[in-house]
């Protein structure tokens, strides 16, 4: 497996699609009892398999993830060849930026001594929805890019 298992909740919000996903290889869902039933090894692979493929179409998507920390916010920009960051860390420990209060702070304070704004470029490997999913495993979301574009502006003055 190369990402990871859907959840049970996402195997019942996709279930249209893994009954179209059975029958592209031909099983019922009478066979698919059957196969759970007798063979588990195989319905959990299969279940596997469907697992990536949906992962697969939603990581060829991805172009922003966001990742908050009490103290840090990580906003990526992925295109086809390099994962852009820009690294906003807040050195006053009395701020936490994941409650409201500490964002809107941030917000009001972006050039006070005690918020760093980095920028950074690296080159994706050679499985660039693996570069992806790590992030997603360590706690990112796929946005839409709106808080990425904003610090852009504010990076590039």
């Amino acid at each position: 497996m190369k990402y990871a298992r859907l959840t049970k909740e996402q195997f019942e919000e996709m279930h249209q699609e893994f009954i179209n996903f059975l029958a592209t290889q031909s099983i019922t869902a009478d066979e698919w009892e059957k196969i759970k039933k007798d063979k588990p090894e195989a319905a959990e692979e299969e279940l596997d398999i469907f697992s990536d493929l949906i992962w697969e179409g939603v990581l060829n998507k991805v172009e922003y993830l966001e990742h908050f920390s009490p103290n840090q916010i990580f906003l990526f920009r992925i295109t086809e060849a390099t994962i852009e960051l820009i690294a906003i860390k807040v050195e006053n420990e009395a701020i936490d930026i994941t409650t409201r209060e500490g964002y809107q702070w941030l917000q009001t304070n972006l050039m006070d001594d005690t918020v760093n704004i980095y920028t950074s470029t690296r080159v994706i490997s050679d499985d660039r929805n693996k570069d992806i999913f790590a992030l997603i495993k360590q706690g990112a979301n796929i946005t839409k890019g709106e808080l990425y574009g904003y610090f852009l502006d504010v990076v590039q003055g």
